[in-house]
């Protein structure tokens, strides 16, 4: 089976790694700054819980910069006989929780040319994202544009935890920038913290599993929002991946919509389909962390209603404490095929398809 993994996350021992990628300013500004943890961490606004196991499982401890990708190709990429790993960083995501968006924006840069240096040549199998700070829209166009022909990059990633719903015209540079590259953009549960302190729809959770469970909240904001704006009117071929977010709550939010739309739809003229019709054919949901439910034939009877087996695409989560693993995906058997893979084509275009194919015969 064509395995495409949606969500591999690539860690560093040190955010010092950045330090060859910053300008002398910049440098200067990571090396003797404030940090929110021990010499060697990213900066980003404090969060206002803490995870109570780390954020990794506890079998993968590595002891050096090359453990990293040692680790990561015995223990997932070879040992479940993945094709594609798509990266999605770790902590650079949390760039976009600083108000100095200037430092923001440097060090998602940094990242993103470490990544292209460090990450990419060490397996044919990596694929890239750019990191952008989204609290600059036109510095994140900018970044797209300065990398998007990159041949191994295949997608635009942000953290979910953002100070605006994504539709906001504010950020539509970003999707202009995707669009013109031909990538999809896409958003990680994450983020919270610092200038995004709405992150949850109420106010600051207490506990870090109750901000997970709640992890849907900013997501069913931003495919609201990416919908009621007209966004895929204005950038039609533009696919919106949300990663990490659950899924089972797509087709009653659908439902709603749809529902409000019929009755109110002179507010927005600029829509000329339902929102489900929007839904289908520019969003596309990983499907890690999927909801476990005792009879496993109420969740696939929910995928249905959001035609899950050509809107879900798999990820695993490596290394992190809820990594679901390629053989333990509870999905439909007779949709593995493209759930597992062949959906992936269809939005990250620069996934070679012949081999994906040959692989599949």
């Amino acid at each position: 089976m064509f395995i495409v993994d949606t969500d591999v996350h690539n860690y560093w021992s040190s955010a010092e790694v950045l330090l060859p990628y910053l300008e002398p300013y910049w440098r200067d500004f990571l090396v003797r700054g404030e940090k929110p943890g021990p010499a060697g961490s990213f900066p980003h606004g404090h969060r206002p819980w803490l995870h109570p196991e780390g954020f990794s499982r506890h079998d993968i401890r590595p002891q050096t910069e090359e453990d990293n990708y040692l680790i990561m190709r015995e223990k997932h990429l070879d040992l479940y006989d993945i094709d594609v790993a798509i990266l999605t960083a770790d902590e650079p995501l949390e760039a976009s929780t600083l108000a100095n968006y200037h430092y923001a924006n440097a060090l998602v840069k940094a990242y993103n040319d470490y990544m292209i240096d460090w990450w990419l040549p060490k397996d044919r199998r990596f694929k890239g994202s750019i990191i952008i700070s989204p609290t600059d829209p036109h510095g994140a166009a900018a970044e797209i544009r300065r990398l998007g022909a990159h041949k191994d990059i295949v997608q635009v990633l942000a953290s979910h935890g953002s100070q605006r719903p994504y539709g906001d015209p504010f950020y539509h540079p970003i999707f202009e920038a995707c669009a013109e590259v031909g990538l999809p953009f896409a958003i990680h549960f994450g983020g919270q913290g610092g200038v995004n302190h709405n992150a949850i729809a109420s106010g600051p959770t207490t506990y870090y599993w109750e901000t997970h469970a709640l992890l849907s909240q900013p997501a069913m904001t931003h495919v609201v929002s990416m919908i009621s704006n007209g966004v895929f009117e204005k950038y039609p071929d533009l696919y919106f991946v949300v990663i990490e977010c659950g899924v089972s709550w797509v087709p009653s939010l659908m439902w709603r919509l749809d529902a409000n739309f019929k009755a109110l739809r002179k507010e927005t003229p600029w829509l000329k389909m339902l929102p489900s019709e929007y839904c289908r054919r520019n969003i596309r949901f990983s499907t890690q962390p999927l909801e476990q439910l005792q009879n496993v034939r109420h969740l696939w009877e929910t995928l249905e209603h959001m035609d899950g087996q050509n809107t879900l695409l798999f990820a695993s989560d490596y290394p992190h404490w809820d990594f679901d693993a390629p053989t333990n995906i509870h999905i439909p058997p007779a949709w593995r095929d493209k759930v597992m893979g062949l959906n992936a084509l269809e939005v990250y275009k620069r996934i070679e398809a012949p081999a994906a194919s040959a692989r599949v015969a």
